[in-house]
């Protein structure tokens, strides 16, 4: 379960690390101001829930066979930041969800997939915030962002990998329909629970 977490590489961990004191000095740096600060608030939770949001993806819950795992919810963060700041903030915490990604664990073949994979399909999940009233909703249209993105990437560039006689569209259909599909109905469940729900809205609160 935790054997890619453990892989993690030196310039990650420093990456890593770096975001969550940054966003300790920025919190101890709003309590002293007078004023609250948007742009601090932006800082301080993007940075803990990228953070958040990669050492979960590397927990793996069940590795697929074609590639790719399930892992315990680690979009959430990345919806709970795009629904509480808008998809502006959340597509550019996407977009450094997916730089970080790329350090740890690069897979490129040709530069459109790069954008594919990387910045667009991390910077999708940011759509969340789109629509602010749900959360599950939120989920699904984060989840649908990457989802699509990974598609596009799997026919164009991966259908080579397509067992014989399987349409292109279909095999990406599927492999990234059952990893995607189902961490996003992941974050979609737990994002139900109603304590989950009681914390995100009194950080809400806090951060209003």
């Amino acid at each position: 379960m935790f054997e890619k977490l453990l892989q993690l590489k030196p310039i990650t961990i420093i990456i890593l690390a770096s975001l969550v004191l940054i966003s300790v000095a920025f919190a101890f740096r709003r309590k002293k101001e007078s004023q609250k600060s948007n742009y601090t608030q932006v800082i301080v939770y993007g940075s803990l829930c990228i953070a958040l949001s990669f050492v979960l993806s590397y927990i793996r819950l069940y590795r697929f066979s074609q590639g790719g795992s399930i892992t315990p919810a680690s979009m959430l963060p990345m919806f709970i930041f795009a629904i509480m700041f808008g998809p502006t903030a959340g597509i550019l915490a996407g977009f450094a969800f997916g730089m970080i990604k790329l350090i740890q664990d690069p897979y490129i073949i040709h530069w459109a997939q790069f954008f594919l994979d990387y910045p667009l399909a991390y910077g999708a999940l940011g759509l969340a915030g789109l629509y602010r009233k749900n959360i599950a909703i939120s989920c699904l249209i984060g989840g649908f962002g990457k989802f699509f993105m990974s598609f596009l990437s799997g026919v164009i560039f991966f259908g080579s990998y397509a067992p014989e006689g399987m349409n292109p569209l279909l095999y990406s259909l599927i492999v990234n329909g059952l990893v995607i599909g189902t961490d996003t109905l992941i974050c979609a469940i737990i994002s139900l629970i109603p304590q989950i729900q009681n914390a995100i809205k009194q950080v809400q609160k806090i951060s209003a």
